[in-house]
């Protein structure tokens, strides 16, 4: 080795270094480039008497300055700043919506029951009578426009859920290709990294973690292996593997994921498998907030509506008929897996004496072992029955149609479409029931102190038949009486003891008689007749506003008003979504930390380049004027021997 391969070694080194900083510098910019750096090592040295004498330098290789853990770290970090920054697009959405003065459902609500109440201060109004099935009117079209509104929101998700799908798809795509590109640059490139494409490649990851986490496995050629949930493969080498959405087999108008296998089998992956990314974020939103809201608001509904209709039934309108239904109300939504192979669905019904316990959780009823298994999706909570029918959380359950096989299942939503299917049930204002159906009345004869109270008709309905007969109560002495129902002409009861104040209870009323009744005094309770001015049932229908007919269970009774039921729901999403801004916040916090952490060292540092750049300059010029010097020295010795 002379001095001229010395020379020529520290200058190709040094020009090197001057093509790998240049490199940096004009990358500064770029997303996802790592710094490069060369790597130099010693030529093999010669040995001679005096010792070994060197023979130069060589440039190894071209260092990619990157470190995968911290690299990992900002991976998970913007997975789940991610996850959050796509839920809480979302909920913000309800949560403007529900908390919404104006067009929430609270003015709503307050405004029908200040209808209900002008009846009971004018019950012959027409016009107040109008007013309050207008009132009626616009509370079922608010809760028709919410959950249309949250029915759009969950429209708008789906599609989201699909848009990342696709994307996802194509990153995939890219990345095996990207993948074979290394491969064979690498074996082309005597097992020398790719640094550029492997920058590309990394950025890929980078951008496609933020639609799902993803892990990743480095395999020895240089490729490595993406994979997502708890490993299924998404990218093994040169192979992608394409997600796909389908329709749930519980819902068909639910969209869940699947991946793609062999033979374009499928894989349907569980939301709980799909962690991190905008699409954890959108499917963690629909079913920890967008189904219970959806519920909670169909929760309401229905049991303000059937609280309503049954003291409206126990009511009488202007015509003296008994009162009918106020509102129509849908019934809970069943529906059978599409992998069932027997038939038929069970009749589910909201249960009138238990509506109170009515939850926001769907259900699934399973077939198993001869036995049918609920589960309540909320908590998983299970209970077992032989048979059918079942009163469970306010609903009834009865086989209907159904003839399973073993391990069929049927998805129940109870309150599902509550809030969509409430209507008002007639448009003619005196058919509201504000009059009691039965009146008392003392006879004139009575000689006694005795008072007998208006009396109030049994619920809940359905009421007896034989409710508006004419019966009389009589007293045989100061003590005892006697019940005729006289319409029917039946002795409905005879030598009663009495006691003032107790409930005396026949036909499906009920009343009561205080004082000193005298032998031969009688009390009436017969039809109403002609009572246009009668708001007795009226004012019952308006106590509901305020009465705790809601969030019960078996055992405790309920619990809340409908408008404390609605204001908690407006708490909890607004807890939710403060909830979930704090969490983002952090997340992205964590991801900007370890991203900077990982910049300090990977990043491109302008003034350190500038440095480098200098210093291989010098370099060059040193190993220029060595090259120089054996030039001179060569020259002199040809000389010499002239």
């Amino acid at each position: 080795m002379s001095i001229f391969s010395i020379g020529v070694t520290g200058l190709n080194a040094a020009q090197a270094g001057m093509l790998t900083t240049s490199h940096n510098i004009a990358n500064a910019s770029t997303a996802g480039y790592n710094r490069q750096q060369i790597v130099q090592g010693t030529n093999t040295p010669v040995f001679s008497g005096a010792g070994f004498l060197g023979q130069g330098t060589n440039v190894q290789t071209v260092k990619r300055i990157y470190d995968q853990f911290l690299g990992s770290q900002v991976l998970s970090a913007e997975a789940g700043a991610a996850e959050m920054s796509s839920y809480l697009a979302q909920i913000s959405q309800i949560d403007n919506l529900l908390a919404d003065p104006s067009a929430g459902l609270s003015p709503a609500l307050a405004n029908f029951f200040k209808g209900v109440q002008d009846v009971a201060a004018n019950p012959a109004s027409i016009a107040g009578r109008q007013s309050m099935l207008s009132a009626g009117q616009t509370l079922a079209a608010r809760f028709q426009a919410l959950d249309q509104r949250l029915s759009e929101i969950r429209e708008g998700t789906n599609q989201q859920i699909a848009a990342q799908i696709t994307q996802i798809n194509t990153y995939s795509a890219q990345l095996a290709d990207i993948n074979q590109r290394i491969i064979l640059a690498q074996a082309g490139g005597a097992n020398q990294p790719p640094n550029d494409l492997l920058d590309q490649r990394d950025q890929m990851v980078k951008e496609l973690n933020q639609l799902v986490r993803v892990t990743t496995v480095v395999q020895g050629d240089g490729s490595f292996s993406l994979f997502i949930g708890s490993g299924q493969p998404l990218v093994v080498g040169s192979q992608s593997y394409q997600m796909q959405t389908v329709p749930s087999v519980d819902d068909p108008t639910r969209v869940t994921v699947a991946l793609v296998g062999v033979g374009g089998t499928l894989l349907r992956l569980p939301e709980s498998q799909i962690t991190g990314g905008n699409l954890s974020g959108l499917l963690n939103f629909r079913s920890q907030t967008l189904d219970g809201i959806q519920n909670s608001l169909g929760r309401i509904a229905l049991t303000l509506g059937q609280n309503f209709n049954d003291q409206h039934r126990l009511g009488q309108d202007l015509a003296g008929a008994l009162g009918q239904n106020f509102f129509n109300l849908g019934s809970p939504v069943v529906l059978p897996s599409s992998l069932n192979t027997g038939t038929g669905a069970p009749a589910v019904s909201i249960d009138a004496g238990t509506i109170a316990q009515l939850t926001t959780s769907d259900y699934r009823l399973n077939f198993v072992g001869g036995n049918y298994r609920l589960t309540r999706l909320s908590d998983n909570q299970v209970q077992t029955f032989a048979t059918l029918p079942q009163t469970v959380d306010g609903m009834r359950i009865d086989a209907g149609t159904w003839l399973p096989n073993a391990n069929d299942s049927v998805l129940i939503q109870p309150t599902r479409s509550g809030a969509s299917s409430i209507k008002v049930a007639f448009s003619d204002g005196s058919l509201i029931a504000a009059a009691a159906p039965i009146r008392t009345a003392s006879a004139l004869t009575n000689t006694g102190t005795a008072q007998i109270t208006p009396g109030v008709v049994n619920g809940p309905p359905p009421t007896n038949a034989s409710l508006q007969n004419e019966v009389t109560i009589s007293f045989t002495s100061a003590t005892t009486f006697d019940v005729l129902d006289v319409t029917s002409g039946t002795t409905l009861a005879t030598g009663v003891a009495y006691t003032p104040g107790a409930d005396i209870s026949y036909n499906g009323w009920a009343t009561q008689i205080n004082g000193n009744p005298a032998a031969g005094d009688s009390f009436s309770i017969a039809a109403n007749v002609n009572g246009v001015a009668d708001s007795r049932n009226a004012v019952l229908l308006g106590a509901l506003q305020t009465r705790s007919t809601m969030l019960g269970n078996a055992t405790s009774g309920a619990t809340a008003s409908y408008q404390s039921a609605y204001a908690q729901i407006v708490s909890a999403v607004g807890s939710k979504t403060n909830e979930v801004t704090a969490l983002g916040a952090a997340q992205q916090g964590l991801a900007d930390h370890a991203t900077q952490t990982l910049q300090s060292l990977s990043g491109v540092n302008l003034d350190e380049e500038a440095a480098n750049l200098l210093r291989y300059q010098q370099s060059y010029q040193a190993s220029a004027k060595v090259l120089e010097i054996a030039s001179k020295i060569f020259d002199e010795i040809i000389a010499l021997g002239r």
